[in-house]
């Protein structure tokens, strides 16, 4: 009882494996269906209760799996354990609003890019920017 049912072609879904990314989007219209991958893949994250952050650099894009819940350092920690020792704060943007604004400097402008804490609970398509400062222990 509740359980989720996603009918799917795995025929189908095994030849779109096969193909490029022109290529499945041209079977898929030939075909007039949509691919039940992407759904079968957002329906089991939200089963084991996971979600993705992402973080961006000048040359990488990344994304991290998280559990659902996670504050912003262990969030962060998920990157490096530093990240979370030394966790000072998170600067955060939406990625489907960025995906419509189209830039960062985009989101600064619209007021959509802000400074969370440590009690933020990162949210599934958080753009993250992590600040933390790690300071060493003296020698003894």
């Amino acid at each position: 009882p509740g359980a989720t049912i996603i009918p799917y072609c795995g025929a189908m879904e095994d030849e779109l494996v096969d193909l490029d990314g022109p290529g499945t989007e041209a079977k898929l219209k030939e075909l007039e269906v949509t691919s039940a991958l992407p759904k079968m893949i957002n329906t089991a994250f939200k089963m084991v209760n996971l979600a993705l952050f992402y973080t961006a650099g000048p040359d990488e894009v990344r994304a991290w799996i998280i559990r659902r819940g996670y504050k912003a350092p262990q969030a962060a920690g998920v990157i490096h354990t530093d990240f979370e020792r030394g966790f000072i704060c998170a600067e955060v943007m939406a990625f489907d609003e960025l995906k419509e604004k189209g830039s960062e400097s985009a989101m600064k402008a619209a007021g959509r890019y802000r400074q969370e804490g440590k009690t933020y609970e990162v949210q599934d398509g958080d753009v993250i920017f992590f600040k933390f400062n790690v300071t060493t222990a003296g020698k003894k």
